[in-house]
């Protein structure tokens, strides 16, 4: 057998085994060649990974730190986000404290008396608009008449013109935003207080259209 063919037959088994690495299957990702372009390290908001050296074996940057070292080196405590002040409440860009009505009968009630902060100006309308086109106008549809694509699958949805909704406040309307009502979810969480207003705004616009 010759030293050839000796490393010819070397260098196919290596490129065997590589080829066989490479290949990904259930919880194998299969063999990576540059891992911090696969894992994407994120900012943990009140944690740390201080170790500068954490995950050196798979950096490919020449930066003298470790593929998994996510410590913020402007703070003090290594965090990307503080704690609050203790005994504080945040307010947001126009000075309103969060909104603190019930999730019940009495809190809907209460609500009716919430008067919108902003007037219906063709700038708040249009924004009112394309905040209610991106999150109302699949349920509700885009002249409120209840007849979105999702109304299609899901029989129910508001007609947020109809008689029963249109003697509704814009205030009651920011509340069923916030919390929900019958078949609509808490939208609490995906549109903030001043957008939930301006929704308010456009919807009371559509039930005079």
């Amino acid at each position: 057998m010759s030293i050839r063919f000796i490393q010819v037959s070397l260098v196919s088994v290596a490129t065997a085994a590589l080829l066989v690495g490479c290949k990904a299957g259930g919880d194998n990702p299969g063999r990576e060649y540059a891992p911090n372009m696969y894992h994407s390290v994120a900012y943990e908001p009140l944690t740390q990974i201080k170790d500068k050296e954490a995950g050196m074996w798979v950096s490919s940057l020449d930066n003298g730190r470790g593929e998994y070292y996510n410590s913020n080196d402007y703070n003090p405590y290594g965090m990307n986000m503080r704690l609050p002040v203790p005994n504080t409440v945040r307010r947001n860009a126009n000075g309103w404290l969060p909104y603190r009505g019930v999730n019940d009968t009495t809190g809907l009630r209460l609500a009716n008396k919430l008067v919108n902060p902003y007037e219906a100006t063709p700038a708040i309308l249009a924004q009112g608009k394309m905040l209610y086109e991106i999150n109302c106008k699949h349920c509700h549809g885009a002249k409120g008449a209840g007849d979105g694509l999702v109304a299609d699958k899901y029989p129910g949805v508001a007609n947020l013109t109809g008689d029963a909704i249109k003697g509704v406040s814009e205030g009651h309307i920011f509340h069923v935003i916030t919390y929900g009502k019958g078949l609509m979810g808490s939208h609490g969480s995906q549109v903030n207080d001043e957008e939930r207003w301006k929704i308010a705004k456009y919807v009371k616009q559509l039930q005079t259209n």
